[in-house]
């Protein structure tokens, strides 16, 4: 059943919230210990979105970030200048992580337990940005409600972006170059189980180890906020992505790419929609 495989999923999402907050990848006591840093997967977004942004850019907008795990992104934008700031995560154990990283860094952050595809039921406010990003859609069922939930979450005119592992990457089953899975949606759910994470030496350090996860390709993105009554302002597949997915990316500013001579294909992908002023 759904509420089964939302209920495993979630509790993966405790054991590896554990794994990451004392990972080198995600390395809070370094984060903490800069309060000038920005996550790198931060600086992407901002990236992407800045061109939506007025001029003052992220300062002084109120910001909604859905999915938002141990929450050292969420208190990037904060640092960034982004104001009545929420975090939105499904495991209760990352928002305990979220919560306790949040007010080292001295920031008054809401966080809220919910499904992203219904967090407009839970939060009775509207946001100036909303942002999703790094592996966060493949863990929704559907998308239709996810799409109206962060309509009802905008102010009239605020701005929504996602950016996430390119869906041809799920395909590949991250193994390029062979297609091993689907890539378009409606496909049902994929099960699988591991008992490590994407954090360094965490082999055998999950004890909840069933993972689903649904195929979202990006047609099925962007009739879903088209659906939902956005205005779509930027569709874009990107070089990069945030993580070593596989052997052969290398290094890159933004992150991880491919080396030259590999054929190009995007690694990630975004959208910018935003809710009609009127």
């Amino acid at each position: 059943m759904l509420e089964d495989a939302i209920a495993a999923n979630r509790a993966n999402w405790d054991d590896r919230a554990e794994v990451h907050v004392r990972s080198r990848m995600y390395d809070v006591a370094a984060f903490l210990g800069d309060p000038g840093m920005i996550s790198s997967v931060v600086r992407n977004d901002l990236a992407v979105l800045t061109p939506h942004l007025p001029y003052t850019g992220i300062e002084g907008r109120s910001l909604l970030h859905l999915q938002c795990h141990i929450g050292l992104d969420t208190v990037s934008w904060a640092r960034l200048g982004a104001v009545d700031v929420h975090g939105v995560d499904l495991s209760p154990n990352s928002l305990r992580h979220a919560a306790r990283i949040g007010r080292d860094d001295g920031r008054e952050i809401t966080w809220v337990e919910a499904d992203a595809r219904f967090a407009s039921a839970l939060i009775e406010r509207r946001f100036d940005t909303v942002v999703t990003s790094a592996g966060t859609i493949v863990w929704l069922p559907e998308l239709t409600a996810w799409a109206r939930s962060v309509h009802d979450l905008l102010e009239p005119g605020g701005v929504f972006a996602i950016r996430d592992d390119h869906p041809i990457l799920g395909a590949m089953q991250f193994q390029p170059w062979e297609i091993a899975d689907d890539y378009l949606g409606g496909g049902g759910v994929r099960t699988y189980s591991d008992s490590g994470t994407y954090t360094e030496n965490s082999d055998g350090r999950i004890t909840h180890t069933t993972n689903h996860e649904w195929r979202h390709d990006l047609g099925e993105v962007v009739a879903a906020l088209l659906g939902a009554g956005l205005m779509i302002e930027a569709v874009v597949e990107l070089p990069y992505m945030d993580w070593p997915a596989f052997p052969d990316l290398v290094a890159c500013e933004q992150g991880w790419t491919l080396p030259a001579g590999k054929p190009r294909i995007p690694l990630n992908f975004a959208v910018v929609a935003r809710r009609p002023a009127r």
